[in-house]
């Protein structure tokens, strides 16, 4: 393996590219330490120890450290690894790590989030919060489905009347363009048509003509 590159990312740590396309990053003491030059070759035991000893061990602590203070998905500790410049390799191994003692779990993070934010958000919204967050369609339906069991959450018809309130909506005498406000302010929420015409309910003669 030959060094292609060493770049500098700060006053303390330089970026290392293979000709194998593996980019990594080390501490300046750690560049002297392994002898690492450009275009001088990396025998592959020098190669598995930073990857084994150094990179390994700094990437789980880096895992450890963040869920210390709140809980991430999986792709989000990825990302995480993947800005401070760890291989793939080492990313892999140090999610699996921690998801190995349950440091880190999507169901567990979606449950949570649904709890949460069901008080105020559709299920649109949150699945698309979800999946942005890289929890998977399935997770995220069967985080709902448990959450249903336990009934841990608001159902969609509450919070629309509770947006009903907040808007101070009167629907039994709103007129027909407060009706087709509030129906594109709820859609625009993530609320499915249809309970958002059951719920503005007398104005039912106008919700047909809404224009999704």
């Amino acid at each position: 393996m030959t060094v292609l590159e060493i770049a500098e990312i700060s006053k303390t740590k330089s970026k290392v590219l293979l000709d194998t396309n593996v980019c990594f990053a080390l501490y300046r003491s750690e560049i002297r330490k392994y002898r690492i030059e450009k275009d001088a070759e990396i025998s592959q035991e020098c190669y598995d120890t930073i990857m084994n000893e150094v990179l390994l061990k700094r990437a789980k602590l880096r895992c450890m450290n963040l869920l210390k203070s709140r809980d991430y998905t999986e792709y989000q500790l990825r990302m995480k690894l993947r800005q401070g410049i760890y291989p793939e390799e080492i990313i892999e191994a140090a999610v699996a790590y921690v998801s190995s003692y349950g440091y880190v779990n999507d169901f567990r993070y979606a449950q949570t989030y649904i709890e949460y934010a069901g008080k105020s958000k559709s299920r649109r919204q949150i699945e698309n919060c979800l999946a942005g967050k890289g929890v998977s369609r399935d997770t995220i339906e069967q985080a709902y489905e448990q959450c249903s069991e336990e009934d841990s959450i608001t159902t969609e018809e509450e919070l629309i009347y509770r947006l009903f309130e907040k808007k101070h909506f009167d629907r039994a005498n709103a007129t027909y363009e407060e009706c087709q406000k509030m129906i594109g302010f709820l859609y625009r929420k993530g609320f499915v048509l249809d309970k958002i015409y059951k719920a503005v309910g007398r104005c039912d003669s106008g919700c047909d003509s809404f224009d999704a």
